[in-house]
């Protein structure tokens, strides 16, 4: 009896189940559909050129995830819309996080950077766009976002620093509408401040108290403009126009026009300088040492530029930076870089260089304020060109820059000829390049620079281990036994010269010895 309802069990249940199944679908098909929505498409995830890594590859995954998930919109946006700039945050103690978009329409002629919020709709249980407006600057790679609190009362004031089309600075603020609940036609955001300016733009903070903050009595920040001086012939002098909010008005409006006298320089070479960003580039080139107060320069903070390689180095507080450069646009008074971090991709950081005499410039230096904890930046102000190191002299003769001689020791076999190259064998490697031996002050140094590696068969060496690097330039502190034109035996410690004279790198020296093979 037991098998026989097993049987009937078998058969019957499935047939009921899939009735059953039949009739939930009919009746209560939204059951087993989701809702979708315009709103509720998978976000597009665009990151602007601008943004990528000059060598085309990002350090590591982690990284690139951070990345796309940053520069992604929670929304997709229109045709024609490219995104330039995200901001993510939990504005004004939001629970959830919402988004401030720069963007541009390619659909549009003089294609302005438009800015949008995006928050999420508690009804629809979907982000939407809720606000847009049209700001003063139209050039993507020169488009700085963030938020600050500029009044005091803790409100959110979103600014987008830019540059438009005729090479002008401009500052677009907009602060969160405190009467939109008593005016329904009124503005998610107004704006309170819209300036252009063919110099340069910057917000002068002040110190707020813990006790102002807590009263919600905080000093406003001002605003100031530095542009050029109409009424004067001089081209580097210049006029800073002061700004301050006016509650009564709700807008940011003129206080103070300061004239700033420049340096009466070459008017002619100030006009080749000016306005041409490849002229520039190259004039500002080299070691920089920050001013001090007192006129004199300040050797432990430097910056250098290599527009050659791209590069920006930073030095201060012992610390090195490096940040790739980006862009450089034209300015009234020298140029505007925009750079970026070559270990934290993510960091950017953008300043004017204008021209302050022939052998000094001033900085003003926009830091990514997202990853701001703080610290004023410690790099604006005034540099002065450093001056050709005087200790650093070449033999006067090219019989003792360069001489004829192979050796031999633990990386191979290295010959040194007297047109200048070398070539360093091992095994069945080969490494080849230009070499000088020169004097800083009293000692002796070597710097080997290897030619294009990629034609080269090379096996890439740690220098830890007693190699050369595979580095394209490097310089070695030269000791040993020497006669009167050739060392008997070389013994080579690595070292980097640079504002402090000669640093050694604690790197495994290289012994050779001199050979007639």
């Amino acid at each position: 009896m037991a098998k026989k309802l097993f049987k009937v069990a078998t058969i019957v249940l499935p047939l009921v189940i899939g009735i059953l199944a039949i009739g939930i679908l009919r009746y209560f098909p939204s059951l087993f559909h989701v809702k979708s929505t315009g709103q509720e498409q998978q976000a597009r995830i665009i990151i602007p050129q601008g943004l990528r890594s000059p060598s085309g590859d990002l350090d590591n995954l982690a990284e690139q995830m951070a990345r796309e998930d940053s520069m992604s919109s929670k929304i997709p946006l229109e045709d024609g819309e490219v995104l330039i700039s995200v901001l993510n945050g939990y504005f004004e103690k939001s629970p959830v996080e919402t988004q401030f978009i720069a963007y541009r329409n390619l659909l549009e002629i003089e294609s302005p950077i438009y800015l949008t919020f995006i928050d999420y709709d508690e009804e629809t249980r979907s982000y939407k766009r809720l606000w847009n407006a049209q700001t003063a600057a139209s050039r993507p790679g020169t488009v700085n976002l963030y938020t600050q609190d500029l009044l005091g009362d803790q409100s959110v004031c979103v600014l987008l620093h830019g540059m438009n089309g005729q090479g002008q600075h401009t500052l677009t603020i907009f602060r969160k509408n405190t009467e939109i609940q008593e005016q329904e036609d009124s503005e998610l955001f107004q704006k309170i401040a819209e300036l252009r300016i063919d110099g340069t733009i910057t917000v002068r903070e002040i110190q707020r108290t813990a006790a102002q903050r807590a009263q919600n009595t905080d000093p406003n920040f001002t605003i100031s403009a530095f542009g050029r001086d109409n009424e004067s012939s001089n081209l580097l002098d210049q006029v800073e126009i002061s700004y301050a909010y006016n509650r009564e008005s709700g807008l940011f409006e003129e206080t103070d026009m300061t004239r700033i006298p420049g340096s009466q320089v070459e008017q002619r070479r100030v006009r080749e300088l000016l306005g041409n960003p490849r002229t520039f580039e190259e004039f500002v080139t080299g070691l920089w040492y920050q001013k001090k107060s007192d006129g004199t320069i300040n050797k432990n903070q430097f910056i250098y530029f290599d527009p050659q390689s791209r590069e920006i180095i930073f030095y201060g507080d012992e610390t090195q930076q490096v940040f790739h450069w980006l862009a450089s646009a034209a300015t009234r008074y020298g140029l505007y870089v925009s750079s970026q971090n070559i270990s934290v991709t993510t960091l950017k950081r953008s300043m004017d260089i204008e021209l302050e005499s022939l052998d000094s410039i001033r900085l003003r230096v926009l830091e990514d304020v997202r990853l701001k904890i703080g610290i004023e930046t410690p790099w604006n102000g005034s540099y002065r060109k450093a001056d050709p190191p005087e200790n650093r002299v070449q033999m006067p003769t090219a019989a003792n820059a360069h001489i004829d001689a192979l050796y031999d020791g633990p990386i191979g076999k290295i010959q040194f000829l007297p047109n200048g190259s070398f070539q360093i064998s091992s095994g069945n490697t080969l490494r080849q390049g230009s070499y000088a031996f020169f004097y800083f002050g009293d000692q002796e140094l070597l710097e080997l620079r290897s030619s294009d590696l990629r034609s080269t068969e090379v096996s890439p060496v740690d220098p830890r281990s007693g190699n050369i690097s595979a580095d394209n330039r490097e310089t070695y502190l030269v000791e040993g036994e020497k006669t009167e034109s050739l060392w008997k035996n070389l013994t080579l410690l690595r070292v980097r010269i640079g504002s402090k004279g000669i640093e050694r790198l604690h790197e495994r020296a290289i012994t050779l010895t001199l050979t007639s093979e």
